[in-house]
Order: structure tokens, then sequence, then C-alpha cells
């Protein structure tokens, strides 16, 4: 058996010097512009500022409203990580931690809601997924936001 293996190995490695790789597909840069990167580049870093929010109340939102405009006039995506708020302006961007299991993830404000009495937060299905809250629905989860200093602000991050 192990002479049939090293056998088999030897006639695949053979057969291999005789392919040329050279007008494949993966040998074109499919009309992108290359790249390059001076090993002096210094990457341009953002002070990030956390602001407490506080402890809120979220549920989530997401197949009856998938494909549909947002209140700031994008398409919903329900996996994408996003949220809405009663009041806080578009393009706010929020660290959100499920309290229970201590997962966390960055969502931007793109819609307005929850409209059920008690709820501050209506998570996209993709953010209830990350948070690892679809089956309980809803959830306290803690909630910063997340501010650049010295820059303009996020546009998207979806």
């Amino acid at each position: 058996m192990r002479t049939l293996k090293i056998v088999s190995i030897i006639l695949i490695t053979a057969c291999l010097a005789f392919v040329d790789l050279s007008d494949t597909a993966a040998g074109e840069n499919s009309g992108f512009t290359k790249i390059t990167i001076s090993k002096d580049a210094k990457p341009n870093l953002t002070s990030v500022e956390y602001n407490d929010i506080g402890i809120m109340t979220a549920s989530w939102y997401g197949p009856r409203f998938h494909g549909k405009l947002t209140a700031n006039g994008e398409i919903y995506n329900q996996m994408a990580l996003t949220a809405a708020h009663k009041s806080l302006p578009f393009g706010t961007v929020l660290k959100v931690t499920n309290i229970r299991n201590g997962k966390s993830v960055i969502v931007r404000i793109n819609d307005r809601g929850p409209y059920i009495d008690g709820r501050d937060l209506d998570l996209s299905k993709g953010t209830a997924q990350a948070l690892g809250m679809i089956s309980r629905g809803v959830i306290k989860v803690t909630v910063k936001e997340i501010a650049l200093k010295d820059t303009s602000p996020i546009s998207t991050l979806n």
C-alpha cells in the first residue's frame, strides 16, 4: 500500500510538470491595477472613543422587512450588522453587548424603531445571530457609542 502511494505521488508530480499554468485566468490580473505598498508605509490609525449609553432592551427584526426601504432610505438587509433606534442619528455606530453571554457586535443605526413599548433597540437578524439572541427574541444589552476622534464620520460598515 505504501508503494502504491509513493508511485501515485510520483505520477501526479510528473504530470504536473507538463501543465502550463501561465495562461490560465489565475495568471491574469483580470484588468485590476496592481497595488504595491512601500516597506516604509505606516498605517493610518484613528483614535476611538467609547461613550457609555447604558443598558437597553433589544429585540430583533428581519424577514418581513428584508429588501424594503429603511427610514434612512437604504434597502434593508436582514443579515447586515445594523439596528433601529427611535432618536439616535442615522450612521451612529454602536457596540452592543449581550449581558447574558458577553458577546459583542458593532452596528450602525440605519432605521427607526422599535415601535413596541419597553424596547429601545431593534437589531437586524444578523446582529441577533452574532449576539446569540435569536431564540430569546428580547434581551438586555449594554450599549456604547463608538466615536472617531479628529476624523470624518463613518458612512457605512456594510
